[in-house]
C-alpha cells in the first residue's frame, strides 16, 4: 500500500475553532514551550561572537585563530541547513511534537559536547551537530506555532517569538561578561561554562515543552481527527471555564481527504510549479537576512576588539546593546504586521535596514565618531533588520499548504541560509582577518544589497496574509483533492 494513500474524506471545523479562540493560558504555554527555542539559538550564536576574542587568545585551552571563528560559524550554519532539511521532512511525516522534542535533545547533547572542545576540528564538528539540532527546531517549531496561534494574532506573535532570539543573545552576551572575567574564572574555563549554561536552559525548555500538544491541523489531515477533536475541545472547555462565557460558533468548515503522508515529489511540485513567485519571494527574504545576520553577528566580537580596541572582557557589553536593538524591533513593530499589513511592513524593514547600512559603512571605514556612534547606528539598522528577518520565517510558514509547511520552512531556511549564512560568516571572517577597514566595509556594502533585494522581492511578490486563516492563504493539498 502506498504511504500517501487516501484513507477517508472528512469535514472539520478545527481550523476555524482554533482561529476564533481568545488569547488564553494555552497560548502562553505554546509561547513559552516553543518560542524559547530562539533564545537558545541567540544564546549559541552570541556566545560564539562574545567569546571569539577569548578563544583566539593564548591560554584559552583551544588553539583557534580569528579566521577559524568564521569557519566554525560556517559549520554551525551548515549543520543548521542539513538539520532543517532532514528533520523538516520528518516533521511533516511524523508530526510536530515528536520532532520538536527530538531536535531539542540533539541540541542539548551537541552543546554539552562543545563545552569539552580541545581542538579546532573537534570544535567545528560540535558546532555542526549543534546547528543540526537548531535547524530542525526551526522547521518543527515555526509550523507548530503558526498552526496553534489565532489568525488575527499570528503575525505579531510569530515576530515576537522569533525576536526572542535576541533576548537569548543579550543573555548570552551578559553571561559572557561574567564568564570571561579571568578574576572569577580561568581563561580556559569561562567560555566552556557559557556553552554548558545553554545546555542547562535546553533541559528546562524540554520539560516545559512536553506539555505542548500536537498540532490539531496536522492530526486531522493524517487520519487522527479524534485526537485533534479531543485537544481542541479541551482548550475550548478550559477557556470557557476560566472566562465564564461561551465561545462563539466557528464560521467555516473545510473538507479534506486524509493521507498518511505526502510524498516529496508533491511538495516539490507545489513549491516550484504551483507557487513559483512565492518560492522566489521566500528565497530572496532568507538569503538577505541570513547573509546579514550570520555574517555580521558571528564576527561582531572580532570587529569590536580588532578595529575599535575593545578588550575581550568588554566585548559582550557592546553585544548586549546590539542584541537589545534587535529584540525591540519585532516586539515594537510586530503588531503592525497584522494591522498595516505584511507587504508594506516587510518591504519597509528590508529596504530601510539596507539604506541604514550606508552610513554604518561610512562610520566604520572612516572611524568617525568612535565605537559608541558606530554602535548606535548599528542598533538602529538592526532594529529594522530584525523585524524583517523574523518576518521571513512567518512568510514561508504562511504561504504554502499545511502538508508542506515544515519542509517548506526547512527548504527555504536551508537554501537561503546556505547561500547567505555560510558565505556571510566566511566572507566577513576573511575580510576581518585582513585588518583593513575599507576591506571590511565591502562586506557591509554587499549586505546592504542582499537586504535590498529581499525588500524589492516583497514589493513584487508579497502575499496579503494578515489576519487570514492559513487555509485561505494556501489551500491544503488534501482539500483540493477533495
Amino acid at each position: 500500500m502506498s504511504t500517501d494513500v487516501v484513507t477517508k474524506k472528512i469535514e472539520t471545523r478545527i481550523p476555524a475553532r482554533l482561529d476564533r479562540l481568545p488569547w488564553s493560558r494555552f497560548h502562553w504555554r505554546v509561547l513559552i514551550g516553543l518560542g524559547t527555542v530562539w533564545i537558545l539559538d541567540g544564546l549559541e550564536v552570541t556566545i560564539v561572537g562574545s567569546v571569539s576574542a577569548r578563544l583566539s587568545e593564548q591560554g584559552s585551552g583551544i588553539a583557534i585563530t580569528t579566521g577559524d571563528i568564521g569557519v566554525a560559524a560556517a559549520f554551525y550554519v551548515l549543520g543548521a541547513c542539513l538539520g532543517a532539511l532532514f528533520f523538516g521532512q520528518l516533521t511533516d511525516r511524523f508530526g510536530r511534537k515528536k520532532l520538536f522534542i527530538i531536535t531539542l535533545a540533539v541540541y542539548i547533547a551537541a552543546t554539552v559536547a562543545t563545552a569539552f572542545s580541545f581542538s579546532p576540528v573537534y570544535f567545528f564538528i560540535a558546532r555542526l551537530a549543534t546547528g543540526a539540532g537548531i535547524g530542525g527546531e526551526y522547521a518543527a517549531i515555526n509550523s507548530a506555532i503558526d498552526e496553534l496561534i489565532p489568525a488575527r494574532l499570528r503575525g505579531r506573535v510569530d515576530l515576537v517569538i522569533n525576536g526572542t532570539y535576541w533576548a537569548g543573545a543579550a543573555a548570552g552576551a551578559g553571561l559572557a561578561i561574567l564568564l570571561l572575567d579571568t578574576s572569577i574564572f580561568p581563561a580556559d574555563i569561562g567560555w566552556r561554562l557559557a556553552f554548558a549554561i545553554g545546555a542547562l536552559l535546553g533541559l528546562v525548555i524540554l520539560v516545559v515543552r512536553r506539555h505542548v500538544p500536537e498540532s490539531p491541523r496536522w492530526l486531522f489531515i493524517h487520519g487522527q481527527e479524534d485526537e485533534a477533536e479531543r485537544i481542541v475541545t479541551g482548550i475550548e472547555d478550559d477557556i470557557s471555564a476560566r472566562s465564564g462565557t461561551k465561545l462563539p460558533e466557528p464560521d467555516s468548515a473545510i473538507t479534506v481527504r486524509q493521507r498518511r503522508t505526502i510524498p516529496f515529489r508533491t511538495i516539490a511540485h507545489t513549491a516550484f510549479t504551483r507557487y513559483p513567485k512565492r518560492t522566489a519571494l521566500g528565497l530572496a527574504l532568507f538569503v538577505g537576512q541570513a547573509f546579514v545576520y550570520n555574517g555580521i553577528t558571528f564576527n561582531l566580537g572580532t570587529l569590536f576588539s580588532d578595529f575599535y580596541g575593545v578588550g575581550s572582557g568588554m566585548v559582550p557589553l557592546f553585544i548586549v546593546c546590539y542584541a537589545l536593538g534587535n529584540f525591540l524591533g519585532p516586539v515594537l513593530l510586530g503588531r503592525l504586521f497584522d494591522t498595516v499589513g505584511r507587504r508594506p511592513m516587510i518591504s519597509t524593514t528590508y529596504l530601510g535596514s539596507a539604506v541604514l547600512v550606508v552610513p554604518l559603512t561610512w562610520l566604520f571605514v572612516t572611524g568617525t565618531g568612535g565605537v559608541w556612534v558606530f554602535l548606535g547606528v548599528l542598533m538602529a539598522t538592526f532594529f529594522l533588520a530584525s523585524a524583517g528577518a523574523s518576518s521571513a520565517y512567518l512568510t514561508v510558514s504562511e504561504i504554502f499548504p499545511m502538508e508542506t509547511r515544515a519542509l517548506a520552512i526547512a527548504f527555504f531556511y536551508a537554501i537561503g541560509t546556505g547561500a547567505g549564512g555560510i558565505v556571510g560568516p566566511l566572507l566577513f571572517g576573511q575580510l576581518a582577518a585582513s585588518g583593513d577597514r575599507g576591506t571590511v566595509g565591502l562586506g557591509f556594502a554587499i549586505a546592504a544589497v542582499v537586504m535590498a533585494v529581499g525588500g524589492v522581492a516583497e514589493l513584487l511578490f508579497g502575499i496579503k496574509a494578515e489576519q487570514a486563516p492559513l487555509e485561505d492563504i494556501a489551500k491544503p493539498l488534501t482539500a483540493e483533492d477533495g
